[in-house]
């Protein structure tokens, strides 16, 4: 049990100190869904950038600099791959032809060895079963609604997955496993969580 949270700014009018305490906010929020690890993914002068650690959310300091259109965030309750490994932690960096992207994903997959024994994705050092998921969009060469089509299609598990590409295009492929959309049309933004629950904390801390 894991969580994805994150926020997207569409009409740039959100003060940065706004969206930096939203950000923690709902950081904080998600240890309800895990404590071994936190992380975030935003884009700056067009590049993809990760900030992750293995630590609770609350003992970490989740700043976007300013100018930030796009925060994708998760929370992790190990079930595979050592959380203490930093790089068994989401979200994970891809690369599909000339797009960079971060990939997060709650839910537990149940084909990754499967898929690495039929070739289909190559052995890595993360032992991570999510990260099969990233790798079968960079074995498609390219980052659209296709190539996330045919990952959903091809992992089995539970799920539901984000990814934000070098763009700041936030795609949410969403499966078995819950996801909470909000959308504060006057302010242009978009404020997602696993639960909501996790949503309740930060609302009451933010004006929206």
């Amino acid at each position: 049990m894991c969580s994805l949270f994150g926020w997207l700014d569409y009409k740039e009018i959100v003060p940065d100190r706004l969206k930096r305490k939203l950000t923690q906010a709902l950081a904080n929020a998600a240890e309800e869904r895990g404590t071994d690890a936190a992380g975030i993914s935003y884009i700056n002068e067009g590049k993809v950038i990760i900030y992750k650690r293995p630590k609770p959310a609350h003992k970490l300091h989740f700043n976007p600099p300013e100018g930030t259109r796009v925060v994708m965030g998760h929370t992790r309750m190990t079930t595979q791959g050592d959380g203490k490994h930093n790089y068994n932690n989401h979200p994970f960096p891809g690369l599909a032809g000339e797009t960079s992207f971060a990939f997060a994903h709650n839910g537990v997959l149940w084909n990754d060895k499967q898929l690495r024994n039929a070739k289909l994705i190559p052995d890595t050092h993360i032992e991570t079963d999510s990260y099969a998921a990233c790798q079968l969009i960079e074995k498609q060469g390219k980052l659209d609604f296709d190539s996330l089509k045919y990952m959903a299609e091809t992992v089995e598990g539970n799920f539901t997955f984000s990814v934000l590409d070098d763009r700041n295009n936030l795609y949410i492929i969403k499966g078995s496993n819950p996801m909470c959309l909000l959308n504060f049309d006057v302010l242009g933004l978009y404020v997602y969580a696993s639960t909501e629950s996790i949503m309740k904390n930060p609302r009451q801390q933010a004006p929206f």
